[in-house]
C-alpha cells in the first residue's frame, strides 16, 4: 500500500560550515610615489655628502702641503736675506778698508812731502787733512824760517794755495819760538793723459 504524505515538509535548517581553504589572495598596494621622492632625495644628499667629504679632503691634502711649501720658501726666503745682509756688510768693510788704505797712502804721501821741505830749526806738531785741504800746526824759532817753509811748499808741484793763517810768539822754558798755522791744498796725480786724436785724413785733390 503507497502512502503519500501531502503535508508540507520541514524546512530543514542548514548550518554553513567553515569555509573551505583555497588560495590566498593579498591585495596589493600601491608603492606611496612621496617615499620615492624621499629615498632619491636621501640619495642625493648622501653623494653630495661624500664628494663634498672626499673634496674637502683634497683641499686639506692641498693646503697642508702649501703650507709646507710655505714654510720651505720662508726659510729659503730668511737665508737670502741674512746672504744679503751679510754680503752688505762685507761691502761696506771692503770698501772702508779700501778708503782707509787710500787715505794711509795719501798721508804717508802727503806727510813726506811736508817733511822734506821743512828748513831746520822748524817743526810740526799737527797735521789733519780732509779731501784736498791741509791744515797743519808747528813752531820755528823765526819769521825768516816760516816764509823759508812757505817757500819751499810753494815751489813743492804736489801743493798749491799755500796761507799762512797765524803767527804767534811763545816762550818756553826761558826759550822763545813762533807758533804758526798753515792751510794749503793737495795736488793729487793726475791720471795719465788721453792719447792725441788720431790726425784727420787729408782731403782728396779734386
Amino acid at each position: 500500500m503507497i502512502r503519500i504524505n501531502l503535508l508540507k515538509p520541514e524546512a530543514k535548517e542548514i548550518k554553513e560550515g567553515p569555509p573551505l581553504p583555497g588560495p590566498e589572495v593579498r591585495e596589493k598596494k600601491a608603492f606611496p610615489f612621496t617615499t620615492l621622492v624621499v629615498l632619491l632625495i636621501i640619495g642625493v644628499l648622501a653623494a653630495a655628502f661624500v664628494l663634498q667629504k672626499r673634496m674637502i679632503s683634497q683641499e686639506r691634502n692641498g693646503l697642508e702641503a702649501a703650507q709646507a711649501e710655505k714654510s720651505k720658501l720662508q726659510y729659503v726666503t730668511a737665508k737670502l736675506e741674512e746672504l744679503e745682509k751679510q754680503k752688505a756688510l762685507f761691502e761696506r768693510k771692503i770698501n772702508l778698508i779700501s778708503e782707509l788704505k787710500a787715505q794711509q797712502d795719501t798721508a804717508v804721501k802727503i806727510m813726506d812731502e811736508l817733511s822734506r821741505r821743512l828748513p831746520e830749526w822748524v817743526w810740526l806738531t799737527e797735521v789733519s787733512f780732509q779731501g784736498q785741504l791741509i791744515q797743519m800746526r808747528g813752531n820755528a824759532l823765526s819769521n825768516n824760517l816760516i816764509a823759508d817753509y812757505i817757500f819751499n811748499l810753494q815751489n813743492c808741484p804736489h801743493f798749491a794755495n799755500v796761507n799762512l793763517i797765524s803767527s804767534t810768539q811763545k816762550s818756553s822754558r826761558n826759550t822763545q819760538f813762533l807758533e804758526f798755522s798753515l792751510t794749503l791744498n793737495y795736488l793729487f796725480p793726475q791720471a795719465a793723459q788721453p792719447q792725441e786724436k788720431a790726425a784727420k785724413p787729408k782731403a782728396k785733390k779734386g
